[in-house]
């Protein structure tokens, strides 16, 4: 016997089973409704701040590479450095 439970987004009872081939939600509607909470934001995991996604990346070394003058050659990544 399949199991009985509630879809997520809208409550009406659905069971686990091949007949609801969108489980656990009742129907396609309810996942793209629920995947939209997911990318506006409405909805998320619990956690740190990630801080400004804009910010620059930080080098293994701790450094920030922004401003740095490019001279074609990267001691971090092995080329040669005169």
């Amino acid at each position: 016997m399949a199991r009985p439970l509630s879809c997520p987004t809208c409550g009406r009872p659905i069971e686990w089973s091949e007949a609801f081939p969108f489980r656990p939600f009742c129907s396609e509607r309810c996942r793209l409704i629920d995947l939209g909470a997911w990318f506006s934001g409405e909805r998320a995991i619990p956690g740190e701040p990630l801080g400004d996604p804009d910010a620059a990346p930080e080098t293994a070394s701790g450094g920030s590479r922004q401003g740095r003058e490019d001279d074609g050659e990267d001691p971090e990544r092995g080329d040669k450095v005169n």
